[in-house]
């Protein structure tokens, strides 16, 4: 059966779960969400703490396992879900780690990236790229507030959805749609022009 689940992809702070909320209720499409700062928490690292290589590509697998787990019971591919979060965001963040100098293993990464594009492709009919915009807000627990920080994340993530290994489709809504309401009618009409419901 052809992945049906609605993914909302970006950096953080950029609003994706309150979007994601907001289209739930205005639709009835459940809302399924991700677990990546538990997933933090429960490896004792703090997200916005820098990380070497090998700790940010083993805390990603586990970011990518505990997805892939919430999506298999919401029932990807038989279920029509939305979720905050996707494999192309998680690729972004691990080459957001990498500069000039990281002793970073290529091979680990190649591995990495591949079961990141398998998992999109499987579970997403539509990937959502929500660009930053929305004023900054402090949260504990979440990734650096730095506006050129979430700028390099936003082009990786955009990028990345170019990439021919990625077969889901994508949108990107417009950076200067910040206001929720505006964000949810860019959203339900991409959903429209793909056949996700009637016109």
């Amino acid at each position: 059966m052809p992945a049906r689940a609605i993914g909302l992809c970006g950096s953080h702070r950029t609003g994706k779960t309150t979007l994601a909320l907001a289209l739930s209720e205005r639709t009835g499409i459940p809302f399924v969400k991700t677990s990546t700062t538990e997933v933090f928490k429960s490896a004792g690292l703090d997200p916005a703490s820098p990380m070497d290589f090998e700790t940010r590509i083993g805390i990603q697998h586990k970011v990518l396992d505990s997805a892939v787990r919430i999506w298999e019971g919401a029932g990807a591919g038989k279920n029509l879900f939305i979720t905050d979060r996707t494999p192309v965001d998680m690729i972004a963040y691990t080459l957001a780690d990498i500069q000039g100098q990281t002793p970073a293993g290529y091979g680990k990464l190649e591995v990495y990236i591949s079961r990141c594009l398998e998992a999109a492709n499987r579970f997403f009919g539509l990937i959502v790229v929500i660009q930053p915009g929305i004023p900054l807000v402090y949260e504990e627990g979440k990734a650096a507030l730095n506006g050129a920080y979430l700028e390099h994340l936003n082009t990786l993530v955009i990028g990345l959805c170019n990439d021919e290994r990625l077969r889901s489709p994508f949108v990107v809504v417009r950076r200067d749609l910040i206001v929720l309401e505006d964000r949810v009618k860019a959203v339900l009409e991409a959903l429209r022009q793909r056949g996700f419901f009637p016109r």
